[in-house]
């Protein structure tokens, strides 16, 4: 959340339906707890432009905090619907179309002088709160151009509401188009410092039916680069980490990259998809992008997308 924050957080958007979104987030946020959730989502909900992973971060703040409201247990609510800005609304939004959610509950309240400062970064009224959380979710959703609010009285409930701009475009990728696993050969580099990352990678990538090897720094990956391009066997791709402690990270593994392969086929990879250079990667000349975990369909797609040279 801090990253999120602090870093100007410029979102990764794809045009997808958020009621999966919101459902998978509700089922994550709320498991072990004594509190449920009654979600009611309208059937032609419009699609969304959105980061995913920024806006989970949103929905999962504002249902642990309808969580701990209750600490008793109970019930709370999730309403998603369409709505339609007009001019003379209130609203301090662009007239348009808008995807609202609502989320209510029954909790303890928030008293009427600190409303006023609950998206202020660190404020916080909870003994073990960082005050990271509702800041974060306010500067999320300014940067998707929407607007969250909130209504509150002591001892009734709170009610955050989320207006997300309706996107005109369709969605690209329905369900069981996700689940398509896109094959492919080649061979394929991995640049990360942690085992663990390359052992999964590299097993993905021999599943879709690519040779892989891997590297650790960048320092690693240009020698393995050049050196495999001089034996007469070079990589059809390679997907690099852009943080690597105490060696040479993404940002300039591609600039050498490029002087030794100005066709090199790099895909940047991060656990943290609020980097600018994940929101921006053309600009420093990856051909495209992954984010951590890797997900065995987005993996397959991203490199089937750079080896075909078919990257948006």
């Amino acid at each position: 959340q801090l990253l999120t924050f602090s870093r100007g957080g410029a979102p990764i958007k794809k045009t997808i339906s958020i009621r999966r979104l919101i459902e998978d987030s509700i089922e994550f946020t709320l498991r072990g707890s004594n509190v449920r959730c009654n979600l009611s989502i309208v059937d032609e909900l419009w699609p969304v432009e959105v980061d995913e992973v920024q806006i989970s971060q949103v929905i999962q703040n504002l249902i642990i905090n309808a969580d701990q409201a209750m600490p008793e247990g109970g019930i709370f609510k999730v309403r998603c619907q369409n709505i339609t800005v007009e001019k003379e609304d209130p609203l301090p939004i662009t007239k348009g179309k808008y995807v609202k959610i609502e989320i209510t509950d029954q909790g303890v309240g928030i008293p009427e002088e600190y409303l006023h400062k609950i998206f202020d970064p660190y404020f916080t009224t909870k003994e073990k709160g960082s005050g990271l959380g509702l800041a974060t979710s306010y500067s999320i959703i300014k940067r998707h151009r929407g607007l969250i609010t909130v209504k509150s009285e002591t001892g009734t409930g709170t009610i955050f509401c989320i207006y997300l701009p309706a996107s005109k475009k369709k969605i690209l990728e329905e369900i069981e188009s996700e689940r398509l696993l896109l094959t492919g050969k080649g061979r394929i580099l991995v640049m990360d410092d942690e085992a663990i990352i390359t052992d999964v990678a590299c097993e993905m990538l021999k599943h879709l039916g690519y040779e892989a090897a891997f590297a650790r720094c960048g320092e690693d990956a240009l020698e393995i680069y050049k050196r495999e391009k001089a034996s007469g066997k070079p990589f059809d791709a390679i997907i690099i980490d852009l943080t690597i402690p105490g060696g040479m990270g993404g940002k300039e593994t591609i600039k050498k990259l490029l002087e030794i392969d100005p066709d090199v086929k790099a895909i940047v990879s991060s656990g943290y998809s609020n980097d600018q250079i994940m929101a921006d990667y053309r600009r420093y000349g990856f051909r495209d992008v992954v984010v951590k975990p890797y997900k065995l369909t987005e993996l397959s797609k991203a490199v089937h997308r750079v080896i075909k040279g078919a990257s948006e």
